[in-house]
């Protein structure tokens, strides 16, 4: 997979090893590329904590609790609407689809809760927000919500990481 994206992955808790942010980074690149994204991106990237990913789900959508993962989109778009070379930042080339959350806490206590690695988990969340990003909602019960997870379920295939 190409290396056309910029995507810094920054931890603010301990514990996050270069194996993990580089799983995330090849995980976007896949979700981006099986999604027909052409351009070259950036997907700014926080993984932290149950405290922090709170504190960010408070003050930008008035929830006040923890959550596995929040994706903060730079555009407004719709499954199969993609952005375009001239959406890029003029001084980097670069598309900003916008930047994602990860609770490395719900991370862990999901993978138990559902029975699987933690590595699953983590690229299952990263594949959920990059479809975030690309304007994918779950918001109903109906089609939106099984076309999404019709995509990550594809994409974590194409990756080699099943349940």
């Amino acid at each position: 997979m190409a290396k056309r994206h910029y995507i810094p992955v920054t931890a603010s808790v301990p514990g996050v090893n270069d194996g993990q942010k580089a799983l995330i980074r090849r995980v976007i690149r896949t979700a981006l590329a099986a999604e027909g994204v052409d351009s070259p991106c950036e997907v700014d990237v926080l993984v932290t904590d149950d405290a922090e990913i709170r504190r960010l789900n408070r003050e930008t959508r008035q929830v006040d609790s923890s959550t596995d993962v929040l994706s903060f989109p730079a555009f407004d778009l719709s499954p199969g609407v993609l952005p375009k070379a001239e959406d890029a930042d003029p001084g980097t080339g670069l598309v900003p689809l916008g930047d994602m959350v990860i609770s490395m806490e719900h991370v862990a206590a999901q993978a138990k809760e559902y029975g699987h690695s933690a590595r699953r988990e983590l690229a299952y969340l990263v594949v959920h927000s990059v479809l975030h990003l690309l304007g994918y909602d779950h918001l109903d019960e109906g089609a939106m919500k099984a076309q999404m997870r019709k995509r990550e379920e594809a994409i974590l295939s194409e990756l080699g990481i099943g349940r």
